[in-house]
């Protein structure tokens, strides 16, 4: 499973705004993170870890989301 499936499957029912905007990034930023076009900086990788509760390694280097 790619980050982006990983990052699509713990946003959940929320939307894309919503979780922008929870992060303090763009809408456009996180569109990407999702695509795989674009992969976050190691701070926006922390805030995502700590916003889902999860580690930085299980959704960007992991093979399976826990």
């Amino acid at each position: 499973m790619s980050y982006g499936e990983k990052l699509r499957a713990l946003r959940g029912n929320k939307t894309q705004g919503e979780i922008a905007k929870d992060l303090g990034i763009t809408v456009s930023s996180w569109a990407m993170y999702e695509r795989n076009a674009r992969r976050p900086s190691d701070e926006i990788k922390i805030r995502i870890a700590n916003y889902f509760g999860k580690t930085v390694q299980e959704i960007f280097f992991g093979t399976e989301l826990a």
